[in-house]
């Protein structure tokens, strides 16, 4: 199958042994979208990195900005304001929310129901049009940045987000109500595609993958970042440990992410939307014109870049996907000495030939579908 296979959701080959319709063996191949974006971060300054970033789980962008942007906050030793912290918060809730449609929309398509794809993006393109307004660009934001956020959030987003939300809850409920009343999508879904819990935590599975089967882990609530442990949410778990078990998870978490976006709609702290470190963010434009010392920071940060102390630094967040952990290694100069990314569709998609085999044919559609991996997630 593949690497061109409109159900592999990417650039992956799957090589399948048969006997019949029965899977005997699979074996996923990778490296079809290889970017070398890992070894590409030691060519850059540090801020450089941050489009760097965009592009490997680029249905998630803002969780990688993120995840990037903490691993050298801690290095840095920067605080960030509150109103940045929720920010980075309610966007990246709502990435996840953006994340999860275009996986409801396309899973459900891959089973035979087209409906709920068209309605799926019909919700996404609000969230997409809210993403442009911020950072000017609907997918590649680059909108989390060392120290804080890229802008100034603009004039009228609690209004426009304010606006989205009904419409995504009354779109939630609609899909789960026509998909879980569908005989065709629970035939294909319950019952199909478990695992034993010790051979998914042996083999490195994490997010939806893991609560779908009734692992409670999720870094939001274990190791909080960016203020989530001042947001009440709860971590949706099932026991099923099937493609249907999975669906539902992320169902719930769609649910919970509407539930954190409304606290930080309701609850954002007043102030500055970047640190005070004239050091590493460039200055005010106005400020450039006439002050000479903001002139000459801009002239530094733009042609030297801005020095890390030496360290190195292991940070996760949790993406749609999963576990997201990037490790930045500084020798103290303006680029990172190196930087890896644990990424969760790389670990989740090492249970593909546990998951297939001895299954039918037809399952494995199912099955790489309940997965929700991005090829350039595993490949980057």
């Amino acid at each position: 199958m593949g690497p061109q296979h409109p159900s592999t959701h990417g650039v992956l080959r799957v090589v399948l042994e048969l006997e019949g319709e029965t899977i005997l063996n699979a074996r996923p191949e990778i490296g079809y979208l290889h970017t070398g974006i890992e070894k590409e971060f030691e060519v850059k300054k540090y801020q450089q990195g941050i489009p760097l970033t965009d592009r490997v789980d680029y249905l998630a962008n803002l969780s990688n900005n993120l995840c990037y942007a903490l691993a050298v906050e801690r290095l840095l030793q920067l605080e960030i304001p509150p109103m940045a912290q929720w920010m980075r918060v309610l966007l990246c809730e709502l990435t996840r929310i953006s994340s999860h449609l275009i996986w409801l929309g396309t899973h459900a398509l891959d089973l035979g129901a087209m409906s709920v794809y068209f309605y799926c993006f019909r919700e996404r393109e609000e969230i997409m049009k809210i993403f442009e307004m911020f950072s000017g660009q609907r997918m590649m934001t680059s909108y989390i940045r060392i120290g804080g956020l890229a802008l100034e959030p603009p004039r009228g987003w609690q209004r426009v987000i304010g606006n989205v939300i009904g419409p995504l809850e009354k779109g939630i409920e609609e899909y789960h109500n026509l998909l879980s009343s569908n005989p065709i999508f629970v035939d294909r879904t319950k019952g199909v595609g478990g695992l034993p819990v010790e051979l998914l935590l042996d083999l490195g599975v994490t997010g939806p993958m893991a609560r779908a089967a009734g692992i409670q882990v999720d870094a939001r609530k274990d190791e909080p970042y960016s203020s989530y442990e001042k947001f009440d949410f709860e971590v949706p778990t099932r026991t099923g440990n099937d493609v249907y078990a999975r669906y539902e998870v992320r169902m719930e978490e769609m649910r919970q992410s509407l539930r954190i976006v409304k606290q930080a709609l309701d609850g954002m702290p007043a102030g500055p939307w970047q640190a005070d470190a004239p050091h590493v963010l460039l200055p005010d434009r106005e400020k450039m014109k006439t002050q000479m010392e903001s002139l000459i920071y801009h002239f530094k940060i733009v042609t030297e870049g801005f020095q890390v102390p030496e360290g190195a630094v292991y940070q996760i967040v949790e993406s749609p996907r999963g576990e997201l952990g990037y490790y930045v290694v500084s020798d103290g100069t303006a680029k990172p000495h190196r930087v890896f990314m644990r990424t969760p569709s790389f670990g989740n998609l090492q249970a593909l030939g546990a998951l297939l085999e001895g299954v039918p044919i037809a399952d494995s559609i199912s099955i790489m579908g309940s997965m929700d991996f991005v090829l350039g997630d595993v490949d980057r």
